[in-house]
C-alpha cells in the first residue's frame, strides 16, 4: 500500500486533495474557490504555518511577501536548509 499525501489549495487553504505521490505542490482548478492555483504539499503548508505563528528572529519575517515566505517553508520542509541558509536582503539594496 502506498503512502498518500495532502495537498491544500494556496489561495483559499480549504480545499484538499490527497495524491499517492510526494511532490512539492501541485498545479490545478480549485473546486472551492474556483482559481487555477498551486495546491502546495500539507508538510509545507504545516511549516508555513508554524513560521507565520512564531516568526523567526533571524530575521524580518513580515517583511517578505506571501510568496516568499512558503518558498522558505518548502525549502525546510523539503529539503536539508534550514533558516541560516536564508539571507533576506532588502531589494532597494540589491
Amino acid at each position: 500500500m502506498s503512502r498518500t499525501r495532502t495537498y491544500r489549495c494556496l489561495n483559499c487553504l480549504d480545499e484538499a486533495v490527497t495524491r499517492s505521490f510526494d511532490t512539492s505542490h501541485l498545479s490545478m482548478t480549485c473546486p472551492s474557490c474556483g482559481s487555477f492555483e498551486r495546491f502546495a504539499n500539507e508538510a509545507v503548508i504545516e511549516q508555513f504555518e508554524s513560521l507565520e505563528a512564531s516568526p523567526p528572529s533571524e530575521f524580518d519575517w513580515d517583511r517578505l511577501e506571501r510568496r516568499e515566505k512558503l518558498l522558505v517553508a518548502e525549502r525546510i520542509a523539503r529539503t536539508d536548509k534550514t533558516l541560516a541558509d536564508f539571507d533576506v536582503t532588502d531589494a532597494t539594496e540589491a
